[in-house]
């Protein structure tokens, strides 16, 4: 008796544990399930009382007039461009200073890797005047180089604690017997190392691309002109001066927007994981 009372309180305690993930994934879920159905509704269908969740009468006409009428195609291409550029950066930048972090030591290798930490605690408002002040006199204000730049200059004090974390599991034999055949640091590096860091690589390559694709702050605060906007800044355009919303657009436009990352992170998600578990458990 005591053993099946036992399991049939197991089996409850799955159940309910099961029961609140559901409702968990359903509460994270409904706003884009919520967007995608908003997306393919008429005008008066969005607006009817009581609301639905499912179109009366689907339509892609928000596709066809939020592509056309907002120049929503050019924010895309100037996204993907800023994107693509900022992504690649992050990844080759940060894992260079990682690997001078886990491979050169000096007398001063602990401070300055205290001090890489230190600025993740370092809010971005706190930097944000001075690089401001300092793009605006390179004459770089409304051009993609500040959002761009940056990427090449570390990437990211996390991307290279992660590169790190994984740098300091490989041994160092591996290094001294590619410089025995002949190999310098920069051969060690690309041929040797990187090759087995793929999955941080991955790692890195997704984070850096969903906050580059999605970033609204950089592109409000550098960029002026409409012919260089982003798509996160597009999306506001849908507001009307009178405060009124075309809603059915800006759905069909934001869905848009998100399915080049949905599917990178669908296609990525295994290594993506895999990545930030082996960087956090070998550390």
């Amino acid at each position: 008796m005591h053993s099946g009372s036992l399991k049939k309180a197991r089996m409850a305690g799955r159940i309910l544990t099961y029961f609140v993930l559901v409702a968990a994934v359903i509460i994270c879920l409904f706003p884009f399930i919520w967007m995608v159905s908003t997306s393919f509704k008429e005008m008066n269908d969005i607006y009817k009382m009581p609301p639905s969740l499912i179109p009366t009468k689907v339509t892609f006409d928000n596709f066809a007039e939020g592509w056309k009428g907002s120049s929503f195609g050019l924010y895309f291409k100037n996204t993907a461009v800023i994107t693509f550029l900022a992504t690649v950066g992050t990844v080759l930048s940060s894992s260079v200073v990682a690997y001078g972090f886990a491979r050169f030591k000096s007398r001063l290798s602990s401070f300055w890797f205290m001090v890489l930490l230190g600025t993740m605690m370092l809010p971005a408002q706190v930097t944000l005047i001075p690089q401001y002040l300092l793009y605006y006199k390179l004459g770089m204000v409304d051009t993609i180089w500040p959002l761009v730049i940056p990427s090449w200059l570390g990437g990211g004090a996390f991307n290279i604690f992660l590169f790190i974390q994984f740098f300091r599991t490989l041994p160092k034999e591996l290094d001294e017997a590619a410089k025995i055949d002949g190999a310098n640091s920069l051969q060690v590096f690309t041929r040797i190392l990187l090759p087995s860091v793929k999955p941080i690589m991955l790692a890195v390559l997704v984070m850096a691309l969903v906050y580059n694709w999605n970033d609204f702050f950089n592109p409000l605060i550098y960029l002026n002109s409409n012919k260089k906007f982003t798509v996160a800044i597009g999306l506001q355009f849908f507001k009307g001066s009178q405060g009124n919303v075309q809603i059915g657009q800006m759905m069909a436009m934001a869905l848009i927007s998100l399915l080049p990352v949905l599917v990178i992170f669908a296609v990525c998600q295994k290594y993506f994981i895999q990545g930030i578990k082996m960087s956090g458990l070998k550390g």
